[in-house]
């Protein structure tokens, strides 16, 4: 957690990230009867913590989410700042509460006589709208995976719930990476591959004919380099699944592309046709008599509920398929060997064929120069999401080619918008000379970093139209 030593009159600062105290999930209508408080307690981490201390913290929430209520009845308590952390809550289902708490980042000043440290918190640098979306991301994922709390309730009472909450969040949280959380987590949004026209018709024959030949296939989705290109599922459904992929599943499997050839990714001729492709999910190889068929389950909304489905995600190169099949039919090795066969070959070409057009438009487009500036763009309508700003974001890293204070002014400029319905414009001069720059215009947000020492308000106010007119063919009709 330590993140840099400042040389301070020859003795050294420390500054701390900001971390995951707790985490916990709780039920204030379970354990009412006095000496029964524990059995609010669905799910606590740490869980080596002291049976009173957890009784105590959940009593305190409990009692602060109450006490709110009394001011604001439909609006409960979301965050509750205080000296050295900060905590989040959220109710995703009735009763069911999450919270999350954050220890404040702060900084440790040594002191001279061998006393100990002075620790100074920095109670401001957290921003609530980045951390609040992060719970929810929390709930989101546990819902991908399991279904509601409800329906955990209704198939095996507290005791399932409980069971099935500790084994998603031991695991789960220790992805949480706090310290690299920003306002890409605020839009969770969708990055989507730029096609042409042709090659875009050619994915959606591919998903029709994949569909077709296998009929147990309900919903389709296609990505390529991580970014999204067609998908069958409901907006909501995809992007959590696509945080998913993205964040976990991918980087798990990130192999290097030109593989050894004792490796099982060399490609099989069959019939003239390469075949690159592998299950990401299920059998890791199919030619072992040993291998399982079994698949992760993940839960999509449907009209009247939801709906459980098998997961199959399927690559070749850097191409990606996901099929999802209802969870009621068992998957066996003659139905993969088949989705094999039939997908396999196709998608490699597919791959080369996108990995093609990307370069020849690539080369069009000359060489990149690097640019004035730097973007995040966001469209609440399609959840389209883009930034030049983040050289990398997965779960565990998130290298961000920008100083953390100016990310700070970013989420700072969206929490601006996010109080006001009307377009609005945001323009910051930050103390390192740098621009910042945020648009609100019809569902769609765009943010600019500028780094122009002598530019002045005109200036910038330029140079972010020209932008506008180049990377976004003017859809901000603010001007």
């Amino acid at each position: 957690v330590l993140t840099a030593a400042r040389m301070a009159s020859g003795m050294q600062e420390k500054q701390y990230t900001p971390s995951l105290l707790n985490f916990f999930v709780y039920n204030p209508t379970f354990g009412q009867k006095e000496g029964e408080e524990e059995k609010k307690i669905l799910f606590y981490h740490p869980s080596d913590v002291e049976k009173n201390e957890k009784i105590r913290n959940v009593g305190l929430c409990e009692a602060i989410v109450q006490f709110t209520r009394t001011f604001c009845p439909t609006k409960p308590a979301k965050s509750l700042h205080t000296q050295k952390n900060r905590q989040f809550f959220f109710e995703p289902e009735d009763n069911f509460w999450i919270v999350m708490v954050v220890r404040n980042p702060m900084i440790e000043k040594p002191n001279k006589d061998g006393k100990p440290p002075t620790v100074e918190y920095q109670e401001e640098e957290i921003i609530d709208t980045v951390y609040g979306a992060v719970v929810k991301q929390c709930y989101s994922m546990y819902k991908l995976f399991n279904g509601t709390f409800g329906r955990q309730m209704e198939a095996g009472g507290v005791e399932l719930l409980i069971q099935k909450l500790e084994k998603f969040f031991y695991r789960y949280l220790q992805t949480l990476h706090l310290q690299s959380c920003d306002l890409l987590d605020v839009f969770g949004g969708i990055s989507f591959f730029p096609l042409d026209k042709m090659t875009y018709l050619k994915i959606q024959s591919f998903v029709n004919r994949v569909e077709e030949s296998l009929s147990l296939i309900k919903y389709t989705a296609f990505l390529y380099n991580d970014q999204l290109i067609w998908s069958g599922l409901e907006q909501d459904d995809m992007r959590i699944l696509y945080k998913y992929l993205t964040t976990s599943l991918f980087p798990r499997h990130s192999e290097p592309e030109l593989a050894g050839r004792d490796s099982p990714l060399r490609p099989e001729v069959a019939g003239n046709l390469l075949h690159y492709g592998r299950f990401l999910t299920g059998p890791t190889n199919l030619k072992d008599p040993e291998a399982k068929f079994r698949f992760p389950k993940i839960f999509v909304s449907t009209e009247d509920g939801y709906e459980e489905l098998h997961l199959i995600v399927y690559k070749a190169m850097s191409a990606a398929a996901c099929f999802m099949i209802s969870a009621s039919v068992e998957l066996t090795r003659d139905f993969c060997e088949q989705l094999d066969g039939l997908v396999g070959p196709q998608l490699t070409l597919l791959a080369s064929d996108i990995c093609e057009q990307f370069t020849v438009n690539r080369r069009i487009s000359g060489p990149e120069k690097e640019p004035q500036f730097k973007f995040i763009y966001f469209n609440h309508m399609n959840l389209a999401e883009k930034s030049t700003i983040h050289m990398r974001k997965t779960a565990s890293v998130c290298l961000t080619s920008v100083h953390p204070d100016l990310m700070k002014i970013l989420g700072d400029i969206n929490c601006d918008f996010a109080r006001v319905d009307e377009d609005e414009e945001i323009i910051v001069k930050a103390m390192t000379d740098y621009w910042v720059v945020g648009k609100k215009s019809d569902q769609r947000e765009l943010y600019v970093i500028l780094n122009q020492k002598n530019a002045n308000l005109i200036e910038v106010n330029e140079e972010v139209k020209r932008l506008c007119a180049t990377q976004f063919n003017n859809i901000f009709f603010l001007d």
